[in-house]
């Protein structure tokens, strides 16, 4: 099974893989705002640093359970 679809698995059956990918998804729609701005004050800097460094452990954790998942698959 392609990492997409675990993903998409992941999403449609699994609650906190649900949770933190919509998260993800709204640290992503955050960013996108900043995007539309010729300029950006000391604060926005800071706040998109945070919101990316939150989104990073979000993948993070989307990952492992993606690979967590494909690791019981082998197993069976």
């Amino acid at each position: 099974m392609r990492e997409t679809e675990i993903k998409e698995l992941l999403i449609n059956n699994n609650a906190e893989f649900k949770k933190i990918y919509d998260e993800h998804q709204n640290y992503e729609k955050e960013l996108d705002k900043f995007k539309e701005k010729h300029y950006l004050t000391n604060n926005e800097e800071i706040l998109i640093k945070e919101i990316k460094k939150k989104k990073l452990r979000l993948k993070d954790k989307m990952q492992e359970m993606i690979e967590n998942y494909e690791n019981k698959e082998v197993k069976n």
